[in-house]
């Protein structure tokens, strides 16, 4: 089951994840009449964008969460075409003719049903553009999780749980895309160190976020502090993004 996230708190602190999403955006040229599926837009603030970029387009939006739909339903402008799927089960009636994607291919554990599933997404001669978190990804917030989850009372609710995240290598990823059937293939990562405004927020709404479903609420902020004690203070967090273009043949 795909997790659900704080839709709210997401919007209120995500602007560095969609400045990076517009940087990624920046690589995808675009006439003006595309049909452009964007895979994984959390609230929109990505989409927004891409749909200025589309004056004679069309944007559908796609996430997973119910939560990130309806806040990207109620921000984004009524001629998106947002909605709730998985990205490795895609329902579209005609093939589109590009695919961006920012933030969200590590919170998918198959990568080659979600490639698969996007390669069938695309029109001959379709690009994939897109960014996620690659090998190494926010490994501090990582090992500070786990460590505190072995610890009482978080233990007795996370149990033997290893993570879902997938932060995948360049190499394995260019293979992966490749046994789906697509050409043009570039993987690259990218060190982004980021130093967020509200770090128990956003540690909470985005880092942390799936430790926290797995636990009662009236430890969420327990465990959140019992993370930040164990980071550097002040937070950076140190990102690896892993970078994807690739195209469907003619």
């Amino acid at each position: 089951m795909a997790r659900d996230w704080d839709a709210t708190t997401y919007e209120r602190v995500s602007a560095p994840l969609a400045a990076m999403g517009r940087e990624v955006l920046d690589r995808l040229v675009l006439r003006g009449d595309e049909t452009v599926l964007d895979g994984g837009c959390g609230t929109g603030k990505v989409t927004r964008a891409l749909h200025e970029r589309l004056p004679r387009g069309r944007v559908i939006a796609v996430d997973a969460s119910p939560s990130m739909a309806g806040q990207a339903r109620a921000l984004l402008p009524p001629e998106v075409d947002v909605r709730c799927q998985d990205l490795t089960e895609l329902q579209l009636d005609e093939p589109v003719d590009a695919i961006l994607s920012t933030a969200t291919f590590h919170w998918i554990a198959d990568h080659d049903a979600l490639f698969a599933s996007l390669f069938a997404a695309l029109a001959p001669g379709g690009r994939l553009v897109a960014q996620c978190g690659g090998h190494g990804n926010v490994a501090a917030v990582k090992e500070a999780g786990f460590a505190l989850a072995e610890q009482e009372p978080f233990a007795e609710h996370l149990g033997d749980w290893a993570g879902d995240w997938n932060f995948a290598t360049p190499e394995e990823t260019h293979v992966r895309l490749g046994n789906a059937g697509f050409v043009d293939v570039w993987c690259w990562p990218q060190r982004v160190d980021l130093d967020p405004v509200d770090p128990a927020a956003y540690l909470g709404a985005i880092c942390l976020g799936s430790f926290l479903e797995r636990l009662p609420e009236h430890l969420h902020d327990a465990f959140v502090d019992g993370v930040l004690e164990r980071l550097e203070d002040p937070l950076v967090l140190h990102y690896v993004r892993l970078n994807l273009l690739a195209r469907r043949p003619f």
